[in-house]
């Protein structure tokens, strides 16, 4: 290189030094000339961070600065600003315009009493109580019709029929005679009977007086209303058994009505009932609870309810179709939220809180009666609290991410799956390891590739790239996933042609000669942490299985192979050749074996 290339060279290198150098003199004086140190107050204002994480994966956290396992710098993670976590997990702090623009309306918690309604339909029908029906005493036949026909309205005392019966005409005989005779037990006699055969006292008192027999009798109307079920005509012959007609009042009706299951505690004699019709739009009628009807229906699982109502204009008429709210009113106060406060899944009922300063929380309630307004809260909320009535939805979503509930899953979902897959690297000093494995039905996983980090438990050093595994992952508190066992199922195939061995003592349980296995409980192997076992084991073709028996103690070399198959086997007495296979298999290589 020429003196004129270096000379330029040098000047820039001084330029920059003493650039440097005036750059920190200024920065040291702007520090000096503030009052009271003020350099130490604004280093010691400096936020620390909480951990730091890989910019690729979340679950890779480290204390300090560092490279993650693709060779990225660490990021810092800084505690939020928020107070958010004074309200605890799933709390969240929206800004006041975008509060705005969601459209976030909120409605404070009520204490009071739940009215609730509930709605049914019914069917108007006449008044049992006041609903008479005739039916004749003796056998005879209708003379005279009065009432032509069902629905007439009739008074009191009003004819309806004229029977003539010969048992009615030998009755009034009995009485004649019994008065010629002056004989006062047969009058009575004969009076009671007219009586029982439905004669009035005052066509006994007639008969009495005129002392002539009435061929064909006339009954009257026992109560004013409506004729209802006109069964005869005149001429016709009737029996004691046979129902004339049936009459009614109007004044007051029977709604009967049918409630579900649920709704049964509620419903109450005495409680007030309100009804509309569809023939009468507008109208509305006021009535009471009668009575709560002890048994359910079987196939339906209703209740059955009776309603009464005033019918003083008579527009309610039987068979009519109606539609009726009961209202049941709660006795004591209770919690209640506005109906669309609450998110309702199958396996959970939540609420969002209006926690104030634009900060929300998703909680879960539970739910007692609900109405047309609103809910009833049995636990979750306080008087004082306020929910969000409208835009809950996209709150909820964004505090169930760190919510301290579990939203959308089985209570059943475990901790920790066992998984296969085939190891694709390892870095030994972060404690990581790159699977792709298959999938997790339990997680829902499909089949990935993924890092995860190794717990201190297993011995990552037995980890090779292109071994295929059988391994556990379970859940970590910080929402990672970490390897927490390993069963190792193959080499990978350029691997060291040494195969896994272990010597161990053993006893002999059965023999299957045919396809040459050997049940033995075996005694723990301390090299790969295994307790003792019973299992079995395949015998190598080099062996005389004739020469072994049911009982034996035996001292036997195994390999891990596709199966464990017996190399070398002897009995447990002979000492020296136990030492001799000790000496000939050390094993260098440290593996997992989860069934062996």
């Amino acid at each position: 290189m020429s003196s004129s290339t270096k000379t330029p060279n040098l000047k820039l290198i001084a330029a920059i030094i003493i650039g440097a150098a005036l750059g920190a003199g200024a920065l040291s004086l702007y520090q000096g000339t503030d009052s009271n140190g003020n350099s130490d107050v604004i280093a010691s204002g400096e936020k620390k961070p909480l951990y730091w994480v890989a910019p690729m994966d979340s679950n890779y956290r480290r204390d300090k600065p560092g490279k993650s396992p693709m060779g990225m710098d660490l990021i810092p993670v800084y505690e939020e600003e928020s107070s958010s976590d004074d309200f605890g997990p799933g709390a969240v702090k929206i800004a006041p315009h975008v509060v705005n623009n969601l459209g976030v309306r909120t409605a404070p918690v009520e204490l009071k009493n739940m009215h609730t309604e509930i709605s049914t339909v019914g069917y108007v029908q006449y008044d049992e109580d006041k609903l008479i029906h005739i039916h004749p005493r003796v056998d005879g036949w209708i003379e005279k019709l009065y009432v032509k026909a069902a629905g007439n309205p009739v008074e009191k005392g009003q004819p309806l029929y004229t029977l003539y019966a010969p048992q009615l005409v030998n009755a009034q005989e009995e009485l004649l005679i019994a008065l010629k005779r002056n004989n006062s037990s047969l009058i009575t006699a004969a009076k009671d009977r007219l009586k029982a055969l439905q004669l009035s006292a005052d066509f006994i008192q007639q008969l009495e007086k005129t002392r002539e027999v009435q061929q064909t009798i006339t009954f009257y109307s026992p109560q004013a209303g409506f004729v209802d079920g006109l069964k005869i005509r005149e001429g016709f012959y009737v029996k004691p058994g046979n129902t004339l007609l049936s009459i009614g009042k109007l004044d007051q009706v029977w709604v009967e009505a049918e409630v579900f299951e649920r709704d049964a505690a509620s419903i109450k004699e005495g409680l007030s009932v309100s009804m509309t019709l569809d023939y009468l739009p507008g109208e509305d009628w006021a009535g009471v609870v009668d009575y709560v009807y002890p048994t359910l229906n079987s196939k339906t699982r209703t209740l059955r309810v009776r309603l009464k109502f005033d019918n003083p204009d008579y527009q309610l008429k039987p068979n009519m179709f109606a539609q009726v709210t009961i209202h049941a009113n709660q006795t004591e106060s209770t919690i209640l939220v506005p109906k669309e406060a609450v998110i309702r899944t199958g396996k959970q009922d939540r609420v969002v809180l209006a926690l104030g300063d634009g900060q929300f929380k998703s909680i879960e309630v539970t739910i007692g009666r609900v109405d047309i307004d609103s809910i009833e809260i049995l636990e979750g909320l306080n008087g004082d609290d306020v929910v969000v009535t409208s835009a809950q939805f996209l709150i909820d979503s964004e505090s169930s991410k760190s919510s301290d509930f579990k939203r959308m899953t089985h209570d059943d979902v475990p901790t920790s799956v066992w998984m296969q897959g085939e190891v694709n690297s390892i870095m030994t000093g972060h404690r990581m390891v790159n699977i792709t494995h298959g999938p997790a039905e339990a997680w829902d996983w499909p089949e990935m590739t993924m890092d995860f980090s190794v717990a201190e438990k297993v011995d990552i050093d037995s980890l090779k790239s292109g071994q295929s595994l059988h391994f556990e992952v379970s859940k970590t508190d910080d929402g990672g996933f970490e390897v927490t066992g390993i069963h190792i199922m193959s080499e990978p195939e350029d691997s060291s042609d040494e195969v896994p061995s272990a010597i161990v003592t053993g006893l002999i349980n059965s023999i299957d000669s045919e396809n040459r296995i050997f049940n033995i409980s075996r005694g723990p192997i301390d090299k790969w942490d295994r307790p003792a076992a019973t299992m079995n084991f395949t015998v190598a073709e080099n062996i005389e299985i004739a020469d072994f028996n049911l009982g034996d103690n035996v001292i036997f070399t195994f390999e891990v192979r596709d199966d464990l198959v017996i190399t070398e086997i002897s009995p447990e007495s002979n000492e020296q050749n136990s030492h001799e296979h000790e000496k000939n298999h050390e094993q260098k290589a440290v593996v997992d074996h989860s069934n062996h």
